[in-house]
This record gives C-alpha cells, structure tokens and sequence, in this order.
C-alpha cells in the first residue's frame, strides 16, 4: 500500500509527544519559526477544505496504514519531504504571493450556508479543481510545488512500486487527476528529474547582499562619523537605528500580545542583531516568550488542531511562534527604515 505522507508528517502524526517545548525551543534557535507557521497555515486552509473540526489533516492516510497492518501488507510513504516541499514553495513564491497567502488566511471573509463536507468533495470533482485552482491564482508558485510537483514525485513513486506488484495509493482527492495523469505514462522515472524535484534552491544572492550589506554599511558610517569627529552626526544616527529598531521589533511582539518581558527584550535585542546578521532579535524575544509562558501539554496538542489564525493569538505554542516571527519582521524593518534615514541624512 502506497500511501501520501513522508516520514517527518508520518511522526507527527503518531508521535504527537514529541512536538513538546524542548522541540519548540530548537524551532527557534535553528530560525524555523517562520516555516512552522507556514506550514501551520497551510493546514489551516486544508481544514476549511472539509475536514471535521478539531481533526488533525492527515488521519484518513493513518487510518490506511492500519487497514494494511490488519491485511498484513507493506506500507511505502511516497510523499516528498514535507520540508522540503515547504522550502521550495517558500523560495519560489515571490514576496507578494507571500503576502496575499497571509492576507487571504487573515482576512478570509467567514463562510456563510452549509459547509462543504468530506463526502461532497469526494463526489464533486469541480469542487476540487475549484479549490485547487483558487490556490494557483493566491500564489502560483506554490501552487506548482504543493500541487504539480507533488503529484509527479507521488506518481514517480508509486511508478517505482509497480515493479514489485499490484499497488494500493492512498492519496489525497487533490492529487488523484494529476497522479493518474503522470501514471497513464507508465514510464520510469526519471532519476533525474526525481533529483531536482528533491532539490532546495539557496536563496537569492540578492538577499544574502543586502543581509550583510545594510549591517556593513552602518558600521562604516558610525565609524566615518567618528574619524570625522563629528560626535552630533554620530549621535543622530546612533539614535535613529536604536530608537526605529527597538521600536518596530517591540511592536512586532506586541502585536503578537507577547509577555512585556519578551517584548523588552525584542526592543534591546534588535539593534544590536540588526548589525549581526547571524543573530535573530525574534529568535531572542522568542525564547524569553517561552521560557516565562511555557506552552501546558493541551497547548501543544490543541496547536495541530487550531482552525483559524486568530487563535494562534489564545495558544501559548502560537503565541511564542508569532512573537519570534513578527518581532524578526519589525527588526528588519527597522534596519531598512534607520538605514534609509541616515543615509537621506547625508543628502
């Protein structure tokens, strides 16, 4: 039996455990707060697609893996890496894809009637090209990697089987045409295709020069300014990158109703990592987060089934996550607003 899960979504699944505070406190530190969120996102969004309140996506395919341990027969995950497909759909999606996939989470206008059950969307293939085409007009890019490109490697995957006999594919009814179509082929896969499907783009050269660029720029005016003696010029701009650092990435925190002390510590935190691009004020402010309002067990185990964004704001695992994030996303801004100013001061 082939069924769509890789092995990370098949241990969170059944080791629900082991997502406990010790794990959480190394999201953070290893800067995976962001994609927790966006993978947490995208569940939510799987959730509006018709599945009973409060399920965690994914228990039909548990339920297939103990039908075929009850059938004693081998089980193969044909899934790609989910860390991979969220990296890949990260990288591809430009920034404002980005934006309108948290606009349309945030601001989705609540459904009115009946809601769409599991059933209907079985039966009514429109329903389901409706969905996922409204995904691909959201964000394109991800569209591609979570939809096109998963049902070629689960096709390729399960191509891979048939070798060995008759195989039984459990898979999501999102993927079923787009499966079907790459296995009408009955062709190998292509190993490398397979290859690049596997493979994470490094991000954008662009990006990696600006990262080091803004910090390295303000270090040579703070030190120009001082080689100058021009102590007044020194002190306006020390002020305005400690005063719109300090200020944005402790509204960050605010805004995600962090604990003062992690809304302190965003606020000092970020100048000083502003100009060191391997440190986080988020990661910082993060960890204070969890450290003074460590997540219960029932907060971990209500965060695999929250089902609306909002209440990322009332779960203490949400909560740290969006301290981290938004706190990182208002340094940043910081950075770019005081480099902006001092360097129009100049002119």
């Amino acid at each position: 039996m082939a069924v769509e899960l890789c092995k990370g979504r098949l241990d969170a699944l059944t080791q629900p455990d082991k997502f406990d505070n010790e794990t959480l406190g190394k999201v953070l530190r290893e800067g995976k707060a962001p994609l927790v969120l966006f993978q947490s996102m995208l569940a939510i969004e799987q959730r509006k697609m018709g599945l009973e309140e409060g399920e965690v996506p994914g228990t039909d395919l548990l339920a297939a893996i103990q039908a075929a341990a009850e059938a004693d027969k081998e089980v193969a995950l044909v899934d790609r890496d989910i860390q991979t497909t969220l990296r890949r759909a990260w990288r591809k999606m430009r920034f404002s894809e980005k934006r309108k996939v948290l606009m349309a989470v945030l601001f989705e206008e609540e459904t009115t009637g009946d809601e769409v059950s599991v059933d209907e969307l079985l039966e009514n293939t429109d329903l389901i090209t409706q969905l996922m085409d409204e995904l691909r007009e959201v964000a394109p890019a991800a569209g591609e990697v979570l939809i096109d490109e998963r049902d070629e490697f689960l096709a390729a995957s399960i191509q891979r089987l048939r070798s060995r006999g008759k195989v039984l594919a459990v898979i999501g009814a999102g993927h079923l045409e787009g499966v079907a179509n790459h296995l009408r082929g009955n062709q190998e896969p292509d190993k490398e295709r397979m290859r690049e499907l596997n493979f994470i783009a490094p991000p954008n050269p662009a990006w990696k020069v600006a990262k080091w660029g803004i910090p390295a720029l303000m270090l040579g005016l703070f030190a120009w300014f001082a080689s100058q003696g021009d102590m007044a010029a020194l002190k306006d701009a020390a002020a305005t990158w400690l005063a719109l650092n300090a200020a944005l990435a402790a509204l960050g925190a605010l805004i995600a109703r962090g604990h003062p002390l992690a809304i302190l510590t965003a606020a000092i935190a970020s100048p000083i990592t502003s100009l060191n691009p391997t440190l986080a004020a988020g990661w910082f402010a993060g960890l204070v987060q969890l450290k003074v309002a460590a997540p219960s067990t029932k907060d971990l185990q209500n965060f695999l089934r929250l089902d609306q964004l909002s209440l990322f704001w009332k779960n203490k695992v949400g909560r740290v996550l969006l301290v981290t994030a938004l706190a990182n996303l208002g340094s940043t801004a910081g950075a770019w607003i005081a480099g902006s100013a001092i360097l129009g001061s100049l002119f």
